[in-house]
């Protein structure tokens, strides 16, 4: 019985249409498991932490898939393939029974938006550039609405028809430094969407456009319609997938 392999991945999810494969798309899993056929002579079923949607960027997404090859040299022959769009920060064997998907706990991901007049070309493809004050206060206040268990049906839908949508948020943290405004989630999963839902209800609550109880009437009506916009794919990021100790 083969042995299971752990990968860390980041990519630039710009070109993209999201990790997932889709037929006559490109897409992360799409190129990936092409490579892996390249090198191992067959492709490898991937079991994946986090299905990015089409133009979000990973810094630490995770795969697993059962294969008999020494880490180290996949990873070298991975991204002699596909660096710099896609790179393999770390591979590893994973214990017994780890799956990346089910065996995660948490998904962390950030939000970064530049509040400049201008946009700045070197981070134009990982940010939103959205000129203008926005009101921190007012969109902390508007985020301790969403943390916890709740039906999340206003700010996504799940992944396959007829899914749960209760999803449980850990944290939302608002910051700013500079032009630069990041909103960083930490949640058991995620809808889709979902992020960047609640990124572009929380702007539209910096704008004054709603107010924070509208945040919590909201995810009461669980519906689509009473939440605010999804913002731009591309200022979004998975930073991070979290696992128990057993699992490192």
């Amino acid at each position: 019985m083969s042995r299971i392999l752990r990968l860390t991945l980041a990519y630039d999810g710009t070109d993209f249409r999201g990790f997932a494969r889709q037929r006559d798309q490109r897409t992360v899993q799409g190129v990936l498991e092409a490579a892996l056929g390249r090198v191992l002579g067959d492709v490898p079923r991937l079991s994946v932490a986090g299905r990015t949607d089409a133009g979000v960027h990973a810094r630490g997404q995770v795969v697993s898939f059962a294969a008999e090859v020494e880490p180290a040299r996949l990873q070298r022959a991975l991204n002699a393939l596909l660096a710099p769009e896609v790179v393999v920060w770390d591979a590893r064997w994973a214990p017994p029974g780890f799956d990346a998907r089910r065996s995660a706990s948490a998904r962390e991901y950030r939000y970064r938006i530049d509040l400049a007049p201008w946009p700045d070309p070197f981070t134009a493809r990982y940010v939103w550039h959205r000129p203008g004050e926005l009101s921190l206060p007012r969109m902390r206040e508007a985020a301790r609405h969403l943390v916890g268990e709740h039906d999340f049906a206003s700010f996504g839908r799940p992944h396959r028809p007829g899914g749960a949508t209760v999803r449980r948020l850990e944290r939302i943290a608002v910051s700013r430094r500079g032009d630069r405004l990041e909103i960083a989630v930490r949640g058991n999963a995620f809808l889709h969407q979902m992020v960047r839902s609640i990124v572009g209800t929380l702007v539209r609550v910096g704008e004054g456009r709603m107010t924070p109880e509208d945040v919590a009437a909201a995810l009461e009506a669980r519906d689509r319609a009473a939440a605010g916009p999804v913002a731009p794919p591309h200022g979004l990021t998975l930073e991070r997938v979290v696992y128990g100790r057993r699992d490192l």
